[in-house]
């Protein structure tokens, strides 16, 4: 099984939110995961980020692979 981290959508229309999941690659966007490791809110002034910063290197260890957005993210976060 494939596991990447990566950004599930949440929030209206126009007014994203979101969440930093770690799922299965074959499962939908917003769909089954296996752990949320954090939040991520664009709308904000700076964007509020927040992650778990040890789950985020527990899942990194277990050969979880982030999308190119989510690894931004953890890099501002400093769990990369």
């Amino acid at each position: 099984m494939a596991v990447k981290i990566r950004l599930a959508r949440r929030g209206s229309n126009r007014a994203p939110f979101y969440r930093i999941v770690v799922a299965d690659s074959r499962s939908p966007r917003d769909g089954r995961f296996l752990d949320r490791i954090g939040t991520y809110n664009p709308r904000t002034q700076p964007s509020d980020i927040q992650v778990d910063v040890e789950k985020a290197k527990e899942w990194l260890g277990k050969g979880a692979q982030p999308t190119d957005q989510v690894k931004k993210l953890l890099q501002i976060s400093g769990a990369l």
